[in-house]
């Protein structure tokens, strides 16, 4: 198996869109939640998500145009887009020849289908707009980056929920490290939408305002939005063209309960954590940070502890959530989760957990970072990522010697 570094890093987020931006604002732990513009939120208790305020993909995408695409497709290109720029990588180079795209979704493209159903409600199927029914497919996810990037090669979009961006590294990870790919373009996308937004009212599962992962008072998720894409390359490819190298990959985890829609398991997620460690090669004792799944809610985060002590006994480390700045930016969330541990492994700092202020008794062991970032040495960390249903995904990267 070849290495697998990250040489790029593409963030469309509320706290900010690429590196330099993004960046800041984990530093600095600032909040990306505002009153929702997206839609009509006038109904619902609560009106407050992550929506990523002045996005303009027509001033980022260059080969593909915005109206052809639904909102989800252009934060995934956008977020490939400058993906690529960061990593030095010209569009449509040779480089692209043979790359590809494997992008990650919960909802793909939920805006448009709230359109199309708007269509039929006021005038049947005769009202549906033939532009919009053309935009509808998740799929398309991947084909617009692969479209703006050039990409000759696979353009696969998984739809496993929350957990799909580090299934889509992991696929990512593979096609490299087999030698199927000397590049491969991998995260995820979601869109902020009314449908979704009810769905977590309903299951009790959303908060006011404040996310507040690991903290007492926790209360529930902020639903979010966003495109997160990651460069991966072989490692000696990056090091021929002189490449700026930000981690290593190295290695995944997946596993799948399917033991219930929305409840989490801790044996299953504490196995996964395990197969995760084993294919990376590692120890838990060589863990220096976990960028958590962490959603705010009182079951997700509790049991998520639970499994963190399981398998790293009573010393854990520290464990942090960027969904408390974020929200939950459904299937991008571990694709922001990773583009985060891959800067704190070579910015040399620990991404905070901001609005946390109470310590829960039942899980005292959780270190979470509290409200700003925190200067630190990261030789390995390890990106969690879980989905209902049970999909589980975990990444793991690495300092690159």
């Amino acid at each position: 198996m070849r290495r697998v570094v990250v040489t790029g890093l593409g963030p469309v987020s509320s706290i900010g869109i690429g590196v330099a931006a993004f960046l800041s604002a984990l530093r600095a732990g600032r909040s990306g939640i505002s009153p929702i513009a997206g839609f009509d939120a006038s109904g619902f208790p609560h009106r407050h998500a992550g929506e990523v305020r002045d996005f303009r993909p027509e001033e980022i995408l260059r080969r593909i145009s915005p109206g052809d695409w639904g909102h989800s497709a252009q934060l995934a290109a956008c977020a490939a887009r400058l993906a690529a720029q960061d990593a030095g990588l010209e569009p449509g180079g040779a480089w692209a020849d043979e790359a590809g795209a494997v992008i990650g979704t919960t909802s793909g493209e939920s805006q448009v289908v709230e359109s199309l159903v708007d269509q039929q409600m006021a005038g049947g199927l005769a009202g549906m707009s033939v532009a919009s029914i053309r935009q509808l497919p998740a799929e398309r996810l991947s084909y617009a980056v692969a479209d703006e990037l050039g990409l000759a090669g696979e353009a696969l979009t998984l739809a496993t929920a929350c957990s799909a961006s580090n299934y889509a590294i992991g696929y990512a990870y593979d096609c490299v490290a087999s030698g199927e790919a000397e590049v491969m373009v991998a995260g995820g996308a979601d869109s902020v939408c009314r449908w979704a937004h009810a769905g977590f009212y309903r299951l009790g599962a959303l908060t006011e305002k404040e996310c507040r992962p690991f903290d007492a008072t926790r209360s529930g998720i902020l639903t979010a939005e966003g495109g997160a894409v990651l460069v991966l390359e072989e490692a000696g490819h990056a090091a021929a063209r002189g490449a700026r190298v930000y981690a290593e990959v190295l290695g995944y985890g997946v596993n799948c309960d399917a033991g219930h829609m929305v409840s989490p398991n801790e044996e299953n997620i504490a196995a996964c954590m395990r197969i995760a460690h084993r294919k990376a090669g590692i120890k838990p004792g060589d863990v220096d940070y976990i960028s958590a799944h962490g959603t705010g809610t009182r079951a997700n985060d509790l049991v998520e502890a639970r499994a963190i002590r399981a398998v790293f006994g009573a010393v854990t480390p520290p464990t942090s959530s960027i969904k408390s700045m974020l929200g939950h930016t459904m299937g991008a969330a571990s694709g922001f989760g990773a583009i985060a541990t891959t800067l704190a492994i070579a910015e040399g700092f620990l991404p905070p957990t901001i609005n946390w202020s109470t310590a829960d008794p039942d899980m005292p062991w959780i270190d979470p970072v509290a409200g700003t970032s925190r200067p630190a040495e990261v030789r390995v960390a390890q990106n969690n990522g879980f989905a209902f249903g049970g999909n589980n995904a975990i990444t793991v990267f690495g300092a690159v010697e």
